[in-house]
């Protein structure tokens, strides 16, 4: 296994385990973190779902070992699994959060992105090389998050982006001391396993679908995430 799924009191924890490759993405993990982030969309005990890894380094990009041995058609096959896998991480109904305690490359800061936040530790840092590299990847996302024009500096230049600069620029919504990091994990963790699942995945659903929408579509996404949790009948007048 190159990823491990566990869930515990409505948490789900997926966790990239290829610490001896620096968590490098293969195509087993590309199957196995689709298949995680499947399970936890179709369990309706899941409330929150963190993306963890074990090791020093989140993810260190592509396995580029494996991709030596690839023709052109099974590289291409590789980058769409990975897409695939990271389409699912971010379509999950219910809050996801990245915990990062180091580096993230290419592949990594896409797993990262695709969560609704991430929290991190100062050990934690971000690298886009793929341009640098002969290769296209990781154009998406980070300038959503970060803008245009520090997404192409990183993109152009492969520099790292240390977790401080991230927080700063709003990658990372939490940075974390080490040794807090666990308590404040539990304490996210309380908050949005107390609170009505419905509501979060309607603000989620609503924040997602309204950013690429405009204005008016963006009222209109949530007005019917309100008509949808009024007619559940379970809204907060009621309690």
């Amino acid at each position: 296994m190159t990823v491990l799924y566990g869930v515990k009191d409505g948490v789900a924890t997926i966790t990239l385990d290829r610490p001896a490759s620096r968590n490098a993405l293969n195509l087993a993990m590309c199957a196995e973190l689709l298949a995680a982030a499947q399970s936890a969309a179709a369990d309706a005990s899941v409330k929150l779902v963190l993306v963890r890894a074990n090791g020093p380094v989140f993810c260190a990009g592509a396995d580029l070992k494996e991709r030596r041995g690839m023709n052109e058609a099974q590289v291409r096959e590789r980058r769409m699994q990975a897409f695939a896998a990271y389409s699912a991480l971010e379509a999950l109904p219910m809050p996801a959060i990245a915990v990062l305690e180091g580096p993230a490359v290419g592949s990594g800061c896409e797993i990262a992105a695709a969560c609704d936040f991430i929290v991190a530790t100062p050990a934690a840092s971000f690298r886009v090389p793929e341009a640098i590299r002969g290769t296209v990847g990781a154009t998406q996302r980070l300038p959503r998050i970060l803008g245009k024009r520090l997404a192409k500096d990183l993109l152009f230049t492969g520099r790292t982006l240390h977790a401080e600069e991230a927080q700063r620029h709003g990658l990372v919504s939490r940075l974390i001391a080490a040794e807090q990091l666990e308590a404040v994990l539990a304490e996210i963790s309380k908050t949005i396993v107390e609170a009505p699942a419905q509501t979060l995945r309607l603000a989620k659903r609503s924040v997602d679908r309204g950013m690429e929408l405009d204005a008016k579509g963006a009222l209109e996404t949530e007005t019917a995430a309100i008509e949808e949790q009024l007619a559940s009948g379970d809204w907060m007048g009621k309690r």
